[in-house]
C-alpha cells in the first residue's frame, strides 16, 4: 500500500485528490493548520473524513513539515496547500508568499531529508503566465506574474525545478489553469455566478454583482485535474506541464451559461461594478495542452459547458437541502 500526503487536504483539490486516491487503494495523509478542530467540510462532504488520517501541519514551520512527514512516511507528497485567491494575495501579501513559497521550500526541504524515495507535486498556476495577449502559455512560456499570489507560485515553482536539477529530487509543478467543483469557495466569481442564478431562479434574490465580463479563462472540472497530479507522479522522470482543457471562453459566456440553464436572461439580472476589478489583472489566458496529452495520455472529459451544468445542477441540489 503507498501513502500519499496531501498538503491542504480539506481543499477543492486537497478534498478531491484524497477521494481518488482512496479509491486506487493508498494510505491517504491528509493536513490542515489545526487538524484538531474537526472542520473537515469538503472531506466530510465527499463522505471520505473517516477515512483519511490528519494530521496539523503549519507549513511556514519548519519543524512542523518535518515532524509531519517523519511520522507519514509518505510515497508521494501533493503541495496542494497555502493561499489560493489571487484577489486576496493584494489584501495579505506577506501571507500569501509565506504559504506559498516559504511552504513549499520548506516542505521540499523536509522531503529531501527524509531518508527514502519521494516524489513530489507541486501546485502551480496559470497565473504565473501573466499577460501574454491572445497567445497559448505551454510549458516553455517564460513567467510573468502580476499579482502577489502569482509571484508566490513562480517563486514555489522554480523552488521545484531547482531541487529536482540540484538534487535528484522526484518534483514537478502542474501548472494548474482554473478548475472548478462545487467545493469552491463563495469567493470564487464561478461559485459567485452559479449560486446567484440559482437564487434568482428560486425567487431568493433578484441581481448580482459582477466586475469585468470580458476576462477569458480556460475553466476545466477539478476531479478531472486530481487524476493528471497522480499521473504527473507515476512517470518515469519528473517533468513540469501545463493542465487544462485547451479551451477558453470569456466570463461573459459563463455567465449567459449559468443563467441559461435556468431560463433566464443574465443581461437582466447582472449589474456590473468597475470597483470590483483588481489592481493588475490579465484579460485573456489560454493554455496549450499538447505536451500533457502526450506524456499523460490525459484529456479532460469535461467541457466548460459540462462544468457550468454540473455546478448549476449542484446549487439546485444545494438549494432544495
Amino acid at each position: 500500500m503507498k501513502t500519499a500526503l496531501i498538503c491542504g487536504v480539506n481543499g477543492q483539490d486537497g478534498a478531491y485528490l484524497a477521494q481518488f486516491l482512496l479509491d486506487k487503494g493508498y494510505r491517504v495523509v491528509g493536513t490542515s493548520r489545526d487538524a484538531s478542530d474537526g472542520r473537515m467540510d469538503n472531506l466530510q462532504q465527499l463522505g471520505i473524513a473517516g477515512s483519511v488520517e490528519l494530521a496539523s501541519m503549519a507549513l511556514n514551520d519548519i519543524s512542523s513539515v518535518m515532524q509531519v512527514l517523519d511520522s507519514a512516511r509518505p510515497d508521494e507528497v501533493y503541495n496542494l496547500a497555502g493561499q489560493s485567491s489571487v484577489g486576496l494575495s493584494f489584501e495579505q501579501p506577506v501571507e500569501t508568499m509565506e504559504s506559498i513559497a516559504t511552504g513549499t521550500l520548506n516542505l521540499l526541504e523536509a522531503t529531501r531529508g527524509l531518508g527514502k524515495a519521494v516524489r513530489f507535486f507541486s501546485a502551480g498556476s496559470s497565473e504565473c503566465f501573466g499577460d501574454i495577449g491572445h497567445k497559448s502559455a505551454d510549458e516553455n512560456t517564460p513567467f510573468r506574474p502580476r499579482s502577489p499570489y502569482a509571484v508566490a507560485k513562480s517563486c514555489a515553482a522554480n523552488l521545484v525545478a531547482t531541487y529536482r536539477d540540484s538534487y535528484g529530487l522526484f518534483a514537478c509543478t502542474g501548472i494548474l489553469f482554473g478548475h472548478e467543483s462545487p467545493l469552491r469557495p463563495r469567493r470564487f466569481v464561478t461559485r459567485k455566478i452559479v449560486e446567484a442564478a440559482a437564487r434568482i431562479h428560486a425567487g431568493l434574490q433578484t441581481q448580482v454583482t459582477l466586475g469585468n465580463l470580458e476576462v477569458s479563462r480556460d475553466w476545466g472540472w477539478a476531479p478531472d485535474y486530481v487524476e493528471a497530479m497522480w499521473l504527473m507522479l507515476q512517470r518515469e522522470s519528473a517533468l513540469d506541464l501545463v493542465i487544462a482543457t485547451g479551451r477558453t471562453v470569456s466570463l461573459e459566456y459563463f455567465v449567459r451559461a449559468a443563467f441559461a440553464y435556468f431560463n433566464l436572461d443574465w443581461k437582466v439580472h447582472v449589474v456590473q461594478d468597475q470597483t470590483l476589478l483588481r489592481p493588475s489583472d490579465i484579460t485573456y489566458s489560454a493554455a496549450n495542452v499538447s505536451l500533457a496529452k502526450a506524456e499523460l495520455r490525459w484529456s479532460p472529459p469535461n467541457s466548460v459547458d459540462d462544468v457550468v451544468r454540473r455546478l448549476c445542477a449542484a446549487e439546485v441540489q444545494r438549494l432544495a437541502k
